[in-house]
């Protein structure tokens, strides 16, 4: 169980505690004030029987003196209780509203008062004021008598029931009293105990594993990498040890991924060597070249028909020389200084007819054919770069082809951007060296057939394209040919990576 867990449990189980205590003592002031409220309510309904009682013998009282003397004076108190009865009578049945049996005792006495004052007094009156000799007799005060005893045993009993249902209420508040003041003294002995095995839990299960960690970071930091704490400790203080000894093991492993790379670094050195015998190999050819035809044409007369042939071997691979010379020179600028944009507005298509018939004159054996789906094909770009960038894809094109063939050079506008694609019938590259057709020195399996080059021209474009703010890429399919592309923001297109402008 995580420690998170642990406090977050006791934590509920302290607050459970703490809340129990609180409800306890919340439940038992209630009950207390239950008690309290059910106490004055039946002191309430008792006085209010009590004056309702009252108001029945003033009625009784003043109907026996008239029907003795049948004078209106004694009629008095009848007329005021009169007066007073329905009020009385509500107060009683929303004091009684409560409870149901007190609530049908109270409703029995009002239809009891009702019969007596107003059916059996208030009728009587009038026939004993017409008729002077009706009241001599027992017979009226006994008929009244039996009514009023029966109202007086309804209050009677109203009165007892409410006592009882008084009495019943203060021994229920006392028992849920003494059982809420039992249950708060039990949570507050449990949250003390429970508070005092918290604070020596995080003082063993915490503070220990805790001092181990500052110690082996201590000892870490000194060098010792191989240094592993023992898994102890709960939750996240068990976790910390285990984050401990995982950056122990990855600080290893960094150390180990150093040492590698410091290897890979001196094998890059052995490669650099390697790369410069091949680059060494690459000038030798053409350098042999024109070092053996100008020494022949300085030793010996020839005719000016092979004299012209020499001379053009020479410029040939002179020319070479000095394109190889131009791609170191280009890699080493692009690397310390980025590549540098005279941004001006080009026409796309005449540069693309220079190239196609430049390339076209240098081998017969191809046919470089030039489609452009409008005229003029504008372009905001620097049209010396975009012409090393077109050439070395036309140069490519052809290299790669060595059978010869059709090479076939589409220029189209797509909504603002122009594309440009650049397509032959040679060599294809294979499927496990197309993710690094642009790296620089890559060259694949082109050494290997005899094809010359560098393999920087491709890595070149990239940077030139791209700081144009354009795109380029390729399809090939092995031994099919392949299909070099690039995408060049229109006129109004900016560039994003350029470090100089002209206009």
């Amino acid at each position: 169980m995580t420690l998170a867990r642990r406090m977050w449990l006791a934590s509920a189980a302290l607050a459970l505690l703490v809340g129990a205590a609180f409800t306890a003592l919340i439940l038992a002031v209630s009950a207390q004030r239950e008690a309290t409220e059910r106490e004055s309510r039946s002191r309430d309904l008792t006085t209010a029987s009590l004056q309702l009682e009252k108001l029945v013998s003033d009625v009784e009282a003043g109907f026996l003196g008239f029907t003795v003397t049948r004078r209106d004076s004694f009629l008095e108190p009848y007329n005021s209780a009169r007066r007073l009865l329905p009020e009385r009578l509500t107060v009683l049945e929303s004091l009684a509203a409560d409870d149901r049996s007190q609530r049908e005792l109270a409703r029995q006495l009002r239809d009891r008062i009702e019969e007596y004052v107003d059916i059996f007094v208030t009728a009587l009156i009038p026939n004993l004021r017409q008729e002077p000799r009706l009241g001599e007799g027992d017979g009226i005060a006994q008929a009244g008598k039996t009514r009023t005893d029966e109202i007086r045993g309804l209050f009677v009993r109203f009165r007892a029931a409410e006592d009882r249902l008084a009495l019943r209420a203060a021994v229920d508040a006392d028992e849920r009293t003494s059982l809420a003041v039992l249950v708060g003294a039990i949570a507050v002995g449990a949250s003390m105990a429970l508070i005092t095995l918290f604070g020596i839990v995080l003082a063993r299960s915490i503070g220990r594993p805790i001092r181990a960690v500052a110690q082996g970071a201590q000892r870490l930091a000194g060098g010792e990498l191989s240094l592993r704490l023992p898994l102890e400790g709960p939750g996240e203080v068990g976790e910390l040890t285990r984050s401990f000894n995982e950056m122990a093991e990855r600080l290893q492993e960094s150390h180990a991924v150093l040492e590698q790379q410091n290897e890979e670094l001196r094998e890059s050195e052995r490669m650099k060597t390697e790369l410069v015998n091949i680059v060494s190999h690459e000038l030798r050819t053409p350098l042999a070249s024109v070092l053996g035809f100008t020494a022949l044409l300085l030793k010996r007369e020839f005719d000016p028909a092979t004299r012209r042939h020499y001379l053009g071997i020479v410029d040939a691979q002179a020319r070479r020389l000095a394109a190889l010379l131009e791609d170191f020179l280009d890699v080493q600028r692009i690397e310390h200084e980025g590549v540098e944009l005279a941004a001006e507005r080009v026409d796309l298509a005449g540069l693309l007819d220079e190239q196609a018939q430049l390339y076209a004159a240098q081998s017969p054996k191809h046919q470089v054919e030039l489609e452009v789906a409008e005229r003029p094909l504008t372009v905001r770009a620097d049209p010396g770069r975009l012409a090393q960038v077109v050439g070395n894809l036309l140069s490519n094109a052809i290299k790669y082809s060595p059978e010869g063939g059709r090479v076939e050079v589409r220029a189209t506008r797509h909504g603002g951007n122009v594309r440009v694609d650049v397509r032959d019938e040679g060599l294809g590259i294979p499927e496990d060296q197309q993710s690094r057709i642009f790296t620089k020195f890559f060259r694949g399996d082109a050494g290997a057939t005899g094809i010359t080059g560098t393999g920087l021209g491709l890595a070149v474009s990239r940077q030139i394209v791209e700081a144009h703010g354009g795109s380029i890429g390729f399809d090939s399919d092995p031994g099919e040919g392949s299909t070099f592309w690039l995408e060049l923001p229109g006129p109004n297109g900016e560039s994003t990576t350029t470090t100089k402008e002209g206009g």
